[in-house]
């Protein structure tokens, strides 16, 4: 168990291991990246049994949106590592090839990843995968919100992955401070915007680079000639997860006025074939993570002035609460008022395709745009006329199972990329040389001062570049 004094010894102790290269040797990442999986494969009962007791957490849910990505992606980084570290040579001019340019990949040094609460598996271990493979060494701070996975990773993770080189540290914000008081080679945050900027502040002091993966108010836009049946049940599908607790939930709808009322119809149906008896006790379902955000949570719907149309039943002794969704919610309505990670769906009725982008670029960028629309000129005006972490046409939630893509906010909903190569490419500094050889002499003459009226010719050549006349 570490204790605040510990900290700094555990951070200096990780920057010990990394400078003494233990953490280069490719062969040596790739075997804990392999262990890395091992663990999740081998200890998967343990992991669900405790995401089970701090978050209700069903098991197949676990199972595939957690441990199955984290096997897969730390098993892909292992196969594909000697490739991403390979020194790369662009293409320069004819007589600066035999400088010899390049492009090294080294790891950045001794980081620090600050794991959220609501898919603690993934969220830890997707930024320690990319970290591992960069040559980092590590410490992983997970959230206290989920205090028995927290304290089975501290058991589990030294088992392993070779404690000199990464380390879990546990605790509350006591903990967390000391650990942003310490200098650090790169900081990794997952969480909410609050907090993001005291991270950022504290990180700002040392100057130390960051990425921050946050969240926002996903929306999601539904073209009135689309499927209305079909949206609503791979929307609701994407909002059930981990009962809406996730950054890339969708959190509100946008749709035509005239659609509103079939939407909700097809909302109710699919909720019913979800869950034939309810949420309530399914367990398909999630609970609410803490008795606070249930608060918050039942605060929002008590606040509405929009019309409930699914009323969800709640059990505040067990932090359960099921999907409740409302219609006709105007834009200054409490559920508008911050993310809500919760089970809870907005719809918001609009009058045009235009005044769905007026709404979603009024406010800050979000982590993903969702858009359900079969028209390729639509789907155009979207890409160009909005802006947020991501784009998911026709579906919800999907696009994290694809791995070669990058993971990113913008603005409000964070910074800096991940997934596979993406996340290492974050834990990893690009080193550019130049290896000027001795024959190069002659052509450097004209460097060297006094300068003639010919090599001030030579030298301020590029002043005279011919530029092409525009064409608009």
């Amino acid at each position: 168990m570490s204790t605040i004094a510990t900290i700094p010894k555990i951070r200096d102790a990780l920057r010990t291991t990394f400078r003494s290269g233990l953490t280069h040797s490719i062969p040596w990442r790739q075997h804990q990246l392999y262990q890395l999986a091992r663990m999740a494969q081998n200890e998967r009962e343990l992991i669900c049994d405790a995401l089970h007791k701090d978050l209700g957490k069903p098991r197949t849910e676990v199972l595939a949106n957690e441990l199955g990505s984290v096997i897969k992606r730390a098993v892909k980084s292992a196969e594909r590592l000697p490739e991403w570290v390979k020194a790369e040579h662009p293409e320069v001019i004819d007589r600066q090839k035999p400088w010899n340019p390049t492009i090294y990949k080294a790891p950045k040094g001794t980081v620090l990843i600050i794991s959220p609460w609501n898919f603690p598996m993934m969220l830890s271990f997707q930024p320690l995968t990319g970290a591992i493979a960069a040559g980092c060494t590590v410490v992983l701070k997970p959230s206290e919100l989920v205090p028995t996975f927290s304290q089975l990773l501290e058991e589990i993770v030294p088992k392993y992955l070779d404690p000199n080189a990464y380390r879990v540290v546990n605790g509350a914000i006591p903990e967390t401070t000391k650990l942003l008081e310490l200098q650090w080679d790169h900081i990794f945050y997952t969480g909410n915007g609050k907090v993001a900027r005291i991270v950022a502040s504290a990180a700002a002091k040392h100057l130390t680079p960051m990425t921050l993966e946050l969240g926002g108010k996903s929306p999601v836009i539904i073209d009135s000639a689309y499927d209305i049946d079909l949206a609503a049940k791979r929307i609701l599908w994407g909002k059930c997860h981990n009962a809406g607790q996730i950054c890339v939930a969708p959190d509100y709808v946008l749709v035509q006025r005239d659609k509103q009322d079939e939407l909700v119809k097809a909302f109710q149906k699919h909720y019913n074939a979800f869950f034939p008896k309810g949420a309530l006790d399914s367990p398909s379902f999630g609970s609410i993570v803490s008795d606070s955000h249930y608060k918050r949570l039942t605060s929002l719907l008590s606040r509405t002035t929009g019309e409930i149309v699914l009323k969800g039943r709640s059990d505040a002794a067990r932090k359960r609460l099921e999907l409740t969704i409302v219609k006709n919610v105007a834009g200054g309505d409490s559920l508008l008022e911050e993310e809500l990670f919760g089970p809870i769906l907005p719809i918001v009725p609009v009058d045009s395709l235009d005044q769905a982008v007026d709404f979603v670029n009024a406010r800050s960028h979000p982590l993903v745009l969702y858009a359900f629309s079969d028209n390729q000129s639509v789907k155009q005006r979207l890409v160009s006329q909005t802006h947020s972490g991501g784009i998911v046409f026709n579906d919800t939630f999907q696009q994290l199972a694809v791995s070669e893509l990058p993971f990113t906010g913008v603005g409000e909903s964070g910074y800096g990329y991940q997934f596979m190569k993406y996340t290492y490419d974050t834990f990893t500094q690009l080193r550019s040389s130049i290896d000027m050889p001795k024959e190069a002499e002659a052509s450097l003459a004209v460097r060297y001062l006094p300068h003639s009226e010919e090599a001030v010719k030579a030298l301020t050549d590029a002043v005279y570049t011919p530029i092409p006349p525009s064409r608009l």
